[in-house]
């Protein structure tokens, strides 16, 4: 119990540190320490197949997906100045007031279809067959829900990180505005060669 405990106050700190990080690196060990976290209490509910998937698949393969994304987009760097998709604070505060809705009335609804005892006969200990048998029959559209999450998650990291290449004249590609701290658009003369 003290373990579970334990691991459970890790996954939450892990969590706040990757939402709260301005480095996305900073904000991916984070990711790396909740995902642990979560392994660690699988395996302390005996469920070792699913720890094992979760430190390969997530603390693995995903979480070297995204920081292959965040170095191949040079996102390493701490994010300052101002957003690059707008209104994306006020977006994500409504909804993550939606989420909490929704999941608060799934709290209060929610009425077990089968006795736990049942159910947990059902998974006979995390085997993979038994536990595929149950994600791809009973649970396929959440499965491929959290499928389609990851991926708009790494879309969404593209679009955020995603900043405009200076160009040896001082504009940027995207509108031809200098970035701060560059020498503003310079005019050339009628006739003239911009310098």
């Amino acid at each position: 119990m003290i373990a579970f405990i334990l691991l459970g106050a890790l996954a939450l700190v892990g969590a706040v540190v990757t939402v709260a990080a301005r480095n996305a690196v900073h904000a991916a060990l984070g990711l790396v320490g909740t995902l642990l976290s979560v392994a660690g209490l699988f395996a302390s509910l005996s469920a070792s197949f699913l720890a094992a998937v979760q430190v390969i698949v997530y603390a693995g393969a995903i979480l070297v997906l995204f920081l292959f994304v965040i170095m191949l987009l040079n996102a390493n760097q701490p994010i300052t100045g101002r957003d690059p998709v707008p209104f994306v604070r006020e977006l994500a505060g409504l909804g993550g007031v939606i989420l909490a809705g929704a999941l608060a009335v799934i709290a209060f609804s929610y009425r077990d279809p089968r006795p736990l005892a049942e159910s947990a006969e059902a998974l006979r200990g995390g085997t993979a067959g038994a536990v595929g048998e149950t994600l791809l029959t009973r649970f396929l559209l959440p499965f491929e829900a959290v499928s389609i999450l990851l991926l708009v998650a790494i879309v969404g990291s593209v679009a955020l990180v995603k900043r405009p290449v200076p160009q040896p004249d001082g504009l940027t590609d995207a509108e031809g505005v200098a970035l701060p701290g560059e020498a503003p658009e310079r005019t050339a003369p009628e006739g003239g060669v911009r310098a």
